[in-house]
């Protein structure tokens, strides 16, 4: 399912289809009224999809995304007028929510001892998919010179086969945090009495029926099912958050994808704004293919680079997020598309690069009960603080600015973050690198600063793998 649900043939020419004839709506209300709608929908809709995913045990959801993914192709193919395309980016953000039960859905219906092997068969399928899409629509564009609409359509028959085959997927028997009556009250009362005997009622017919005794109602929305998920989401947040280096890991999480999902959805706009799709070609699928490629390269090196993240991580954080910044601005500034194009695909492996070295180290440093937890909070943040930077920056009830104002602002925000990383990196390498006061010591420090981290490193290296895969799904 994840190979047809992301090979999104129409996807990198969605801007140009809407400005253009078959829509007909212009660049300003694109960029600061109809986007903007996407944003705030996917706000209010994350946190809940993320408790009603675990509460119905994944599948639904997924059912539920691939019939709005089929509904937003339906919408693009033949709905006209303003207010469809509204509907269309309330509808898009109930596929991107309920996104988070397709990727925890695989660790809900296999063992443990196969989730890194799992990881990579998924990532890789949805990586596949994005690039062949991706390169399917330039081809079609560029070669076969294919309309807008009909590859709105071809991508619909698309989305329709990932549909289907969601039904096919089996039903999870267990969820994280809502566990079921009989494990809720086991968590919350691990001393429990011993259970009460079935008590036998007589019916009309005088024939005997066994009814167990609850306390409270019964099946998943028992109290007690309710206090256990309430008491399990508690302790999985204070166990992820309670590192002062995971919170700084998490913050550059949020911060920088924050910046990386606004400069995505918009980054169309700005190509459009320097050589407009009406008087030129465009290659919006074979640059989003090269990122993809490249940015998954750059992802994957990570595994291959003996570095001790645990000292150095936050200061590449800094660096690359100052390269990424330097590829904002000439985003912003150039007249060149190709030079834009260039820009796009440095800042896009940049933050591959990072947010697999981001998340691996946070991986490595919680229990698996707390990946799903840590990794959607962080992503709310983010998804919070994008919000606020639309309502300022784009949407026209505040400031309102044109494309290349916005790009501007945006490549100051991601100087702001490397300048912050830099600081807090210098500070934990020379506190890491320095030696000891008392010469007599030196010795036996050193050797146990080796040792730690050896470990360090080794205990990363397990969870690089599912790490690194598991980064890939920012790029669909």
């Amino acid at each position: 399912m994840g190979f047809f649900a992301n090979c999104r043939v129409a996807e990198p020419f969605l801007t140009p289809y809407l400005i253009g004839p078959h829509k007909n709506i212009s660049e300003e209300v694109v960029t600061n009224y109809l986007f903007p709608i996407w944003t705030y929908s996917y706000l209010v809709l994350l946190f809940p999809v993320f408790l009603l995913t675990d509460f119905l045990r994944h599948k639904p959801l997924i059912v539920v995304q691939g019939l709005f993914l089929v509904t937003n192709y339906v919408l693009l193919s033949f709905a006209p007028g303003l207010p469809a395309m509204i509907l269309l980016q309330v509808n898009y953000a109930v596929v991107t929510s309920t996104e988070v039960a397709y990727f925890s859905y695989i660790y809900s219906v296999i063992p443990v001892e196969n989730y890194q092997r799992a990881t990579g068969y998924l990532r890789s399928a949805m990586l596949a998919g994005y690039t062949i899409g991706a390169s399917l629509g330039q081809v079609l564009v560029s070669l076969a010179g294919l309309d807008y609409f009909y590859i709105n359509t071809f991508t619909l028959g698309i989305v329709s086969t990932a549909f289907l085959i969601s039904f096919w997927l089996p039903m999870p028997q267990r969820s994280l945090f809502f566990k079921g009556e009989k494990a809720a009250a086991q968590v919350l009362q691990p001393q429990q009495e011993e259970p009460e005997e079935p008590v036998v009622e007589k019916d009309e017919a005088g024939s005997g029926k066994e009814k167990m005794e609850h306390n409270g109602s019964a099946g998943w929305c028992s109290r007690e099912n309710v206090a256990t998920a309430g008491y399990l989401l508690w302790q999985n947040f204070r166990e992820s958050y309670s590192s002062r280096t995971l919170v700084c890991w998490s913050l550059w999480w949020a911060l920088a994808t924050a910046g990386y999902v606004q400069i995505f959805n918009y980054i169309q706009l700005m190509w459009d704004h320097i050589e407009p799709s009406a008087t030129s070609s465009i290659y919006n699928g074979g640059v989003e293919a090269a990122c993809s490629l490249v940015g998954a390269a750059a992802a994957f090196s990570v595994g291959h680079i003996k570095v001790t993240w645990a000292v150095w991580g936050e200061l590449a954080l800094g660096m690359f997020s100052a390269i990424a910044t330097g590829a904002v601005f000439l985003m912003a500034l150039t007249s060149s598309i190709w030079a834009c194009y260039a820009g796009y695909v440095i800042f896009k492996s940049c933050y591959m690069f990072l947010i697999t070295i981001t998340t691996f180290q946070i991986a490595s440093n919680l229990s698996s009960e707390c990946y799903a937890l840590t990794f959607g909070i962080n992503t709310f943040v983010a998804l919070s603080l994008q919000t606020i930077i639309t309502f300022v920056v784009v949407d026209e009830a505040v400031l309102g600015l044109d494309i290349v104002t916005q790009f501007i602002i945006y490549g100051s925000y991601y100087a702001i973050i490397s300048v912050l990383f830099l600081i807090r990196g210098t500070f934990t390498a020379c506190k890491n690198q320095r030696k000891p006061e008392h010469p007599e010591t030196t010795e036996k420090e050193s050797s146990v600063e080796v040792i730690f981290a050896e470990q360090s490193f080794e205990k990363a290296q397990q969870h690089n793998k599912a790490a690194i895969t598991s980064t890939l799904k920012f790029m669909s």
